[in-house]
């Protein structure tokens, strides 16, 4: 009789998921699979309406990733237009994403993350949550808080609302920056600065606590993938696709949002909803990769801020031996903090700039093409948006590739190298367990997202014999 540990579902993430783990005879781990048990249905029923309104539709996708949403769609009904958008307004909308980086990036390392990295893999799970931290870490678990606020009230100030807002539209953005506003962001960018740092001091100086989960977490050679500037630095809001090997070699560069397609596949799993994105020349399997922070500064040449290319200069000695490169999935929650880093800095230079304020923030016209692609960094990864249109100016197709699928594959191995590790014969630690969860925490996954479903499953973990004899059980409600 096959032998299979279930987890279901992963907690302290976004959405629902669950990973089988299936045994040999000899009780060791033989695979792994992660399964999204959600189904997506939003390429499907936009059909029809207007592409104007494709921002507002699809960044009800995920009341976490709105503003990841908006940026994309937006860039494909600004390549429906065929018009260039008004400087002004492509600097809000990157103040817009930059809130969204700030307020995402807090979330998964303080209320999702630092549990783990506090109270430690094994601590008792009563205690591994958010409250324990509030309880044990009263310090940090408030800086987490704020910062998190302060990400969300830059998205507020900007648009008028925190969640789901509809201020990026084809063409630009709605409304320009009140100065008020501006100001009143301004001031609060340095104690989100000095929250960043001594946080960033904090993960440096715990993470040699880690050593054996830095080298099973997904600690393999991969393929990376985001988007970057002319010039190379990292780009979050508007940009070409680079793509590098294992050791940072460039392998594709500065690929154009409408030539996607040409580089990225997608393939489908029978255990899985969520669609297998590969880097096609390689081909499928072989061509899996990752997005996402970690990425993101293994693709750039630098960040373009002082502060974030000082700590991208120390993040690369992780990966001395690969030119540079940071194989270690454990080290997307470092890169998040670089990220956040970066954002403030970014955030701050661009509204130094009494430019901002311009009024000049929309370009109007109609429908000129007929096919239209966007591609934005969301904090968990790249996002492409890719529609057809009518001679009316009606969705005839869409087809989305979201962050959480580029790093399906990944996650699939990660999680079988991480069971392999930490699942022994005849018992199953909470901890082990905890630690195959932590493993999909590492990429932060918003499986609303990539899939879209209601609804909450508890999670029961049994051992069974061959026999069928239940040799343990664990409950988690």
């Amino acid at each position: 009789m096959a032998r299979t540990i279930t987890i279901d579902p992963v907690t302290r993430i976004e959405g629902h998921a669950k990973i089988s783990i299936f045994l040999n005879d000899d009780g060791g781990v033989e695979d792994a699979q992660f399964h999204v048990t959600q189904f997506r249905g939003f390429e499907k029923f936009t059909e029809g309406r207007p592409f104007q309104e494709m921002p507002s539709i699809t960044a009800r996708i995920c009341g976490i990733c709105p503003v990841s949403h908006l940026m994309a769609s937006s860039l494909a009904g600004d390549d429906l237009l065929a018009v260039e958008v008004p400087e002004t307004g492509m600097n809000l909308r990157r103040v817009f994403n930059l809130g969204q980086f700030v307020q995402s990036h807090a979330l998964s390392f303080f209320h999702l993350t630092s549990p783990d990295l506090l109270l430690g893999m094994d601590a008792p799970v009563a205690e591994r949550n958010i409250l324990g931290v509030a309880a044990k870490f009263p310090e940090q678990a408030k800086d987490g808080i704020w910062l998190r606020k302060f990400g969300q009230q830059v998205i507020e100030r900007l648009s008028g609302k925190r969640i789901h807002p509809m201020w990026t539209v084809p063409g630009g953005v709605s409304e320009p920056l009140a100065d008020n506003d501006r100001e009143e962001i301004l001031a609060e960018i340095p104690k989100a600065m000095e929250i960043t740092r001594k946080t960033l001091g904090l993960f440096k100086g715990m993470v040699g606590q880690f050593g054996p989960e830095i080298e099973s977490f997904g600690n393999f050679p991969s393929y990376f993938v985001g988007l970057v500037t002319p010039e190379g630095n990292i780009e979050h809001s508007r940009g070409n696709l680079r793509i590098v090997d294992e050791n940072r070699r460039i392998i594709a560069d500065q690929i154009p949002p409408a030539a996607y397609s040409e580089f990225i596949g997608e393939a489908v799993a029978p255990y899985s909803y969520l669609k297998m994105p590969y880097y096609k020349p390689a081909g499928y399997p072989e061509g899996f990769y990752r997005v996402g922070p970690l990425a993101r500064l293994n693709v750039c040449d630098r960040c373009g801020t002082p502060e974030a290319d000082a700590e991208l200069e120390e993040f690369r000695q992780l990966g001395a031996d690969h030119n540079g490169t940071v194989w270690e999935s454990f080290h997307f929650h470092y890169a998040r903090l670089i990220e956040i880093l970066y954002a403030l800095e970014m955030m701050k230079r661009l509204l130094d700039d009494p430019a901002i304020l311009d009024k000049n923030v929309r370009a109007v016209a109609a429908a000129n093409k007929k096919e239209g692609v966007g591609i934005s960094e969301a904090p968990r990864g790249t996002l492409i948006h890719h529609y057809r249109i009518d001679e009316n100016g009606l969705m005839k197709w869409a087809n989305l590739i979201v962050a959480t699928g580029h790093n399906n594959m990944a996650m699939n191995r990660g999680v079988r190298d991480v069971a392999k590790r930490f699942i022994r014969e005849k018992e199953i630690p909470e901890g082990a367990l905890n630690r195959v969860e932590a493993l999909i925490r590492c990429y932060d996954p918003c499986l609303s997202c990539s899939t879209h479903a209601i609804g909450q499953m508890p999670l029961m973990v049994e051992y069974v014999q061959p026999d069928g004899t239940v040799r343990s059980r664990q409950k988690r409600f």
